[in-house]
Parts: structure tokens; sequence; C-alpha cells
């Protein structure tokens, strides 16, 4: 598959790795042209820096993996309002979390659902954006359970997509329900930054349950 992504921060460096790895060729492309040749030089010739516009409009799913305050500034480079992503794919990693409070940015609705508006006919999808980018280049420790990605979205062939790509780093993906929930799952982030400033492990802050009761 060719997977575009949207961004050239350590999350999309990440994830293009990640990706070629499992023989998929990457699009990279956002902001600044130089740190996507940067990382299209340092993964080799499975990974391609271009233009957002090209990101946009030369693959066949698309990750957003930029900064909250550079957002809008990618989506106009990639030309979204036009229609480059329509029928695409797109799916969301942005965290639009204050790292000093854990609140969401947005006073309303979510991060998906802002790029939503903008990128005219996408297919979109929240994902991808609990764990560090770096964890899905170490292999889940054996005898330990695969990570779980929550993920949320309306079009059923778009998670289908992103479910494929999430198996490909090794996830499981989890499907909470449509946009409506991406708030919900958006809040997450900030709920286990709170955690971590407060000292603890969010994973004990989460509750077992023993399926084998269901």
């Amino acid at each position: 598959m060719r997977i575009g992504i949207l961004g050239t921060g350590v999350m999309a460096s990440a994830l293009a790795e990640a990706w070629t790895e499992r023989g998929h060729h990457v699009l990279v492309g956002g902001r600044s042209q130089d740190k996507a040749r940067a990382i299209a030089e340092r993964l080799g010739d499975a990974v391609e820096a271009v233009d957002p516009v090209q990101v946009a409009r030369a693959s066949d799913a698309v990750v957003v993996a930029v900064a909250w305050e550079g957002l809008d500034q990618v989506l106009a480079l990639a030309e979204a309002d036009e229609g480059s992503l329509a029928g695409k794919a797109v799916i969301d990693c942005t965290n639009a979390v204050d790292y000093a409070s854990g609140l969401l940015k947005p006073p309303t609705g979510s991060a998906v659902q802002h790029i939503a508006e903008r990128a005219v006919g996408s297919r979109m999808v929240k994902a991808l954006h609990l764990f560090p980018g770096a964890s899905w280049l170490t292999p889940t420790p054996a005898g330990q359970p695969k990570r779980t990605v929550a993920m949320c979205g309306d079009d059923d062939a778009a998670l289908d997509i992103a479910a494929e790509l999430i198996r490909d780093l090794g996830g499981v993906p989890a499907v909470i329900g449509g946009l409506e929930h991406a708030r919900q799952l958006e809040d997450v982030a900030g709920f286990v930054m709170r955690l971590v400033a407060a000292g603890h492990d969010p994973v004990t802050a989460m509750p077992v349950v023993d399926r084998s009761q269901d």
C-alpha cells in the first residue's frame, strides 16, 4: 500500500519506518520539506519526500501526524479544502492536548472532526494517538499481550484500512464507535498524561476485566 504521512516529526518518522519494514511504500510531506527529505534519506528507497498535496493525491491512505498548532497549515498545503483527500481513508493521530493541563485544546468537538470539516470528502478515522511512535519499532515482548489501538470512525471501509495498517504495526484494532466518540478517545491522552505527571502508571488505573466470566 502507498501510505501518505502528513507530518515530519517524531511520530511521522517512526510510523514511516515501521510501515516500510512491513513492505509498504510511504510518501512523507509537511511544513518542512527539509525534514521530509531527511526522513526519506534515512529510511531509503521505500520512502519519498514530496509536497503535502502529493501526499494527499498520490497515496492509498493518508495519516495526519501533525502538532495541533500546525494542523490547519498542513491541511492548506495539502489542498484538503479543494478535495485532495476526497474518498481517501484519512487516519488522524493528532494529540490536541495541552501538555501542562492535560485538557483538550478544542473547546468543543475533536481534532479529527476539525480535520473532517476541512478535508472535503475524506473518510476519517481517529487512531494511533495514544502510543509513542517509537513503540511501534519494538516488537511486543514474548508473553505480553499486543497493544490495543482504540479507534473510531463512520466509514466501514476506512476503518478496515486503518485496522489493516494497525495490524501491520503489530497492534490490535478495536473500534469503539463512530466519530461522535472521538472527543472521548482523544481525552484519554490527556488522562494518561496527567497520571504520568502525578507519578502513576496509567496501566494500574484501568480495571482488570476477566473475559472468561462473559
